[in-house]
């Protein structure tokens, strides 16, 4: 009997890769659905190409504003894209349908003062 010196590592990495693209499939699935937001519909509807890594910032019902999931105010938005964003940043914004208009303008009134020009409006595709 031959005895073994090695070990072959290919069929463990054909593995972790299979298990790595479900994780992150399932991680992306996840994490959309964090803050409740009834977006608003429309006909031409693109999603943000995968090699990019947005900054998502929400604006709920209740007008409520979240950065990344967590809720902060105006001011404090502000100091955190200073921290957090350059200016080809890509920033994705979710707006629910029944928010007060006023808070979308000062979100966009902020983001023009901080030169970060780089949004995509997420909707709905129309049925």
């Amino acid at each position: 009997m031959k005895r073994f010196d090695q070990i072959n590592m290919i069929p463990f990495i054909d593995i972790m890769l299979v298990l790595l693209a479900i994780v992150l499939t399932t991680a992306t699935f996840v994490s959309q659905g964090l803050i409740e937001v009834n977006l608003p519909t429309a006909e031409q509807v693109s999603e943000p190409s995968e090699d990019e890594d947005p900054l998502e910032i929400a604006i709920n019902a209740q007008n409520q504003l979240f950065l990344a999931g967590e809720a902060v105010d105006l001011p404090q938005l502000g100091a955190k894209l200073d921290a957090q964003a350059k200016p080809d940043t890509l920033i994705v914004l979710r707006i629910d349908k029944a928010a007060v208009f006023e808070h979308f303008v000062k979100l966009i009134d902020l983001l023009k003062a901080k030169e970060l020009n780089n949004l995509s409006i997420q909707a709905q595709q129309e049925p």
